[in-house]
């Protein structure tokens, strides 16, 4: 990072409270970037504030408005915006004949939805800069393979990929970078009752060929490294698995 505090790059995280983007937060803070924190609560955003010295501004990202007023108070008050991440998202099980009409479009709003906010939001400022930018999605290992009841998270997520997969190609020549993590089942609050079992928790973790859930580190590492230019400059259009093996391997 620069020794010009003023000269740090400058991310925004939606999302940022969650156990991933909280992740992100703390790293990026302590590689001296300038942050700016996107979520629902405002007391959650107050302690990670506190822990990574971001700026933090509460907002829904469901809705285009509230995103477009996020970047555009990052671009107002910084000058630029070198990164955004959406760290936005759901968990849903549930086969299609159990799965409600309105289950099925919050899953959407809460995953496709932000992604595509986030990524209509983002591109003109990142396009007007001489550097470029970087937009790290969240997709999921389960858009990549087929498994019982997630048709509407899958649905969802493999929209979140080809989101991501456009707008790579069609910003690329502005130097704006598109990518996505694309996680197995990460130890989050978000998970917590689908491992409140040691049943679930011990099929959970056998579903994954390395034998393990994730940690919000082992896909925090992936986000931070693709929105550093330095890093991962010559890297577009890519879905990183970071999944113990469940997105392409058999258990």
């Amino acid at each position: 990072m620069p020794d010009d505090p003023d000269d740090a790059p400058v991310y925004a995280i939606l999302g940022a409270t969650g156990g991933i983007g909280s992740d992100v937060s703390r790293r990026l803070a302590n590689d001296g970037a300038q942050l700016v924190l996107g979520a629902r609560s405002e007391d959650a955003l107050d302690l990670l504030a506190d822990e990574t010295g971001g700026e933090t501004h509460p907002l829904d990202a469901t809705d285009f408005e509230q995103v477009q007023q996020f970047v555009e108070h990052v671009t107002d008050t910084y000058g630029r915006l070198d990164g955004l991440v959406n760290c936005v998202g759901s968990i849903l099980l549930k086969p299609a004949h159990l799965t409600s009409v309105e289950d099925f479009k919050k899953t959407l709003r809460l995953n496709l939805h932000t992604a595509f906010f986030a990524v209509k939001a983002a591109a003109r400022p990142m396009m007007k800069s001489d550097d470029g930018g970087s937009i790290v999605l969240s997709a999921s290992a389960v858009a990549r393979k087929g498994l019982k009841n997630h048709e509407a998270i899958a649905a969802a997520k493999a929209g979140v990929i080809g989101v991501m997969r456009a707008a790579a190609a069609t910003y690329a020549g502005r130097d704006v970078r598109v990518n996505a993590v694309a996680p197995g089942l990460v130890e989050t609050p978000q998970s917590k009752d689908l491992l409140s079992s040691k049943e679930g928790r011990k099929q959970s973790e056998a579903m994954h060929p390395l034998g393990r859930l994730g940690r919000p580190a082992d896909v925090a590492r992936a986000i931070c490294w693709l929105l550093d230019k330095e890093e991962a400059g010559w890297v577009t259009g890519q879905i990183i698995g970071i999944d113990g093996g469940l997105g392409t391997l058999s258990a």
